[in-house]
């Protein structure tokens, strides 16, 4: 049986990532966030209680197991005290359960002007980023300025690297969008404000991952946002700024490629996506505005409506290439309870030669008649109509990856579990 095994989305976020991740803590000892920042929503319903996350990982509301932030997150400490917080007003010990690495790069209030006057100025041909300063961030972690959480244990050090920061952005921002610039002093204050409240939990991850595999503890390793996403993988140039699929697990968090033992992934049984870029089974009418309401497509993190479409097994293909899935998820089964007849996207027309071409592509679509009746919190395959057997069985002779598990519902107990991964 698995010991480590990586969570990612398979299609553009949104999967229901955070609630698997959630459901699987049961059998772990840690979980680790690698990527992303506060960008991502992650939404867990227990006992019908929802809690949005953003940065903490998802395993958090369960007593006595270790959560970890990765070296590959872009930290907003702001947002992980509010976060903190809030969680700790329910009563959830966070401080006593979080470890975050310290060689997380920071996300700055200049990286947050950045976002928004760089969206400000492409007008039309904006990305859809969250304008959270994601983007700004990890260009600073590539370009080796960053100011990482560990640098805060020195003021000193800090105060130089803020002033060289400033330096920089304060001109870009002032002469090139001709946008306010930010004061070194109140960066600087409240930064370290900030700092004497988070830095008791700084940490060494790959040392913790190391010792957790030593004892022989289970590990879950949370993505966040999905496969085509990834700024390597994802339909360029409407990506995130990390790489979100298998391989960023390990590079991510400090874990060693070869103690990978299963990747599971998370894919809707339609598809959706928020922002701009090419989505070839987008639905525009009334069977993608079915969609958003049935499925509540908004997102947990900005509120915007999601694009909604069928289920696209091309790009689904791609995915399970990439990250070389061991077993899938699949969620929202119970949005597709009225339709009369689901289609699948089984190839592309001419052009799908080039995954990572501009150019359009039209979908070539296999027709399934629908099962009519409500699935919502079934929780066996044999409560399963035939007919939404019959539709997770083409999927899964399409992907040629099995289908282990089958969620209903956005509660934990909404899932149906058909393979053992612990």
């Amino acid at each position: 049986m698995a010991k480590n095994v990586v969570v990612l989305g398979s299609q553009w976020g949104d999967e229901g990532k955070g609630k698997i991740v959630d459901l699987l803590t049961e059998c772990v000892q840690g979980v680790v966030r690698f990527q992303g920042g506060h960008n991502a929503g992650h939404t867990l319903v227990v006992n019908g209680e929802k809690t949005i996350l953003h940065l903490l990982p998802s395993g958090i509301l369960h007593k006595g197991v270790e959560c970890m932030i990765g070296n590959g997150v872009v930290l907003s400490l702001p947002e992980l005290k509010k976060e903190i917080e809030v969680l700790e007003q329910q009563g959830v010990a966070v401080r006593s359960q979080l470890k975050i690495s310290g060689a997380c790069a920071l996300v700055m209030p200049y990286h947050v002007a950045l976002d928004l006057a760089r969206e400000t100025k492409r007008g039309q041909r904006l990305i859809g980023t969250t304008g959270r300063g994601i983007g700004p961030a990890y260009e600073d972690k590539v370009a080796r300025r960053s100011i990482r959480f560990t640098d805060l244990l020195d003021p000193e050090h800090f105060s130089d690297l803020l002033q060289e920061n400033l330096d920089y952005h304060n001109f870009m921002l002032k002469n090139y969008f001709m946008a306010s610039i930010f004061d070194y002093t109140q960066i600087y204050d409240e930064t370290l404000a900030l700092a004497d409240n988070l830095l008791p939990m700084i940490a060494d991850v790959p040392l913790l991952i190391s010792a957790h595999r030593e004892k022989g503890y289970s590990l879950l390793f949370e993505g966040a946002q999905g496969t085509f996403l990834d700024i390597d993988h994802g339909t360029y140039p409407y990506v995130t700024s990390s790489n979100t699929t298998a391989g960023s697990a390990c590079t991510g968090s400090g874990l060693g490629p070869r103690y990978v033992d299963y990747v599971l992934g998370i894919t809707k049984a339609y598809t959706t996506r928020v922002g701009s870029g090419p989505f070839p089974t987008e639905l525009t009418g009334p069977l993608g505005d079915a969609l958003v309401e049935l499925g509540h497509e908004f997102g947990a993190t900005t509120g915007r409506k999601r694009r909604c479409g069928w289920f696209d097994a091309v790009a689904m293909k791609r995915a399970a290439q990439i990250n070389s899935f061991s077993g899938l998820c699949m969620t929202k089964m119970d949005v597709l309870d009225t339709f009369d007849t689901i289609q699948i996207a089984v190839a592309y027309e001419k052009g799908a030669d080039n995954f990572y071409g501009r150019a359009p592509v039209k979908p070539i679509y296999e027709s399934m008649p629908g099962w009519k009746c409500s699935i919502a919190g079934v929780d066996s395959w044999a409560k399963l109509p035939d007919k939404a057997k019959a539709y997770l069985k083409r999927i899964e002779s399409l992907l040629e990856v099995p289908i282990v598990m089958v969620s209903t519902g956005p509660d934990r107990k909404h899932t149906i579990q058909l393979e053992p991964i612990f």
